[in-house]
């Protein structure tokens, strides 16, 4: 393993590591599925854009989700490729200061935003009546701005400190990306305060939000069960169950990782759960919303039948 000192400007990112027999096949399958990620979460949002139908508070919500989804895997994968193909491993301090950044940004933006969208069912739902003023337009873009803004702040305050650490071991990060945790255990001095933090913003990014979003489907629940229409009844199932797995997808290998503390934590279990919400959620996000919504199926298809009919 090759070392470097203090003034290095570079690490080398190790990345998943897998047996040379079936490193190929991993590397076709991680560019399908980021090739399928493209264009299900471009295909959303254009979807979102061209159909009036769909010019709702939910879906202007769930457009931003597929924007955030599509920056996500587009901040990890494309580095993973050149990597694979070029067989330079190498990313400079900058470069890798840039990627957490944006990695950060995005994932705490996605926590916020799935939380909005929680409210957004639950009122809805519970305050029908209140929908149209609770959820009017400029709530929405103060919601999208708040997330973006609040993940923005946090992620500089965590980059910043792992710029400014120094880095006396090996500059080989154990992982496929430049994850902050991962690059702590090459510093040479003492991350305890640090790893705190990383415990108390998880806390507030994943914890608390999940505890409001189950809260509130728990109201949800309980007024869907009491509706009166049985086919009201399905359709709030069916959105609500669509979420539910979303945010399961999305909350829970990312708060197992982060919230176990360093001596319980193991590398490859770190890189495999990573897998899963940094490439594999932003794939199956439209997927999941697109196949179990019978509203985007209709725009899809009144979309797909005005093209045709405009060609003809």
């Amino acid at each position: 393993m090759e070392n470097y000192n203090q003034t290095s400007t570079a690490f080398i990112l190790l990345g998943l590591s897998p047996p040379p027999k079936i490193g190929h096949f991993i590397f076709i399958l991680i560019n399908f599925v980021f090739l399928m990620a493209l264009i299900g979460n471009i295909s959303m949002i254009l979807l979102i854009f061209l159909d009036i139908h769909l010019h709702t508070p939910m879906y202007f919500l769930l457009s931003q989700l597929s924007l955030i989804d599509l920056n996500y895997i587009s901040t990890i994968v494309p580095k993973m490729v050149y990597d694979f193909l070029y067989g330079n491993k190498s990313i400079s301090f900058t470069g890798c200061g840039i990627q957490s950044f944006f990695f950060l940004t995005l994932a705490g933006a996605e926590a916020l935003l799935l939380t909005s969208m929680a409210y957004d069912r639950y009122v809805a739902i519970c305050f029908p009546l209140h929908y149209p003023i609770r959820m009017r337009k400029r709530v929405c873009a103060l919601m999208i701005t708040g997330s973006w803004m609040i993940g923005s702040i946090n992620s500089c305050a965590h980059t910043v400190y792992a710029l400014r650490i120094p880095y006396c071991k090996s500059r080989a990060i154990n992982h496929f990306f430049c994850d902050v945790p991962a690059m702590l255990t090459l510093a040479c001095t003492d991350t305890w305060v640090y790893e705190c933090t990383v415990f108390l913003s998880t806390t507030i990014f994943l914890v608390f939000p999940f505890i409001c979003i189950a809260c509130s489907y728990g109201r949800v629940l309980l007024a869907v069960y009491r509706m009166r229409s049985a086919e009201g009844r399905k359709k709030a199932y069916s959105t609500c169950s669509t979420h539910l797995t979303v945010v399961t997808f999305y909350y829970a290998p990312f708060a197992y990782t982060y919230l176990r503390p360093r001596s319980l934590r193991s590398p490859t279990e770190d890189k495999v759960l990573a897998v899963f919400y940094t490439i594999l959620t932003p794939m199956l996000n439209p997927i999941i919303y697109s196949l179990r919504n019978k509203e985007v199926m209709g725009a899809l298809t009144r979309v797909i039948q005005n093209i045709f009919s405009v060609k003809m």
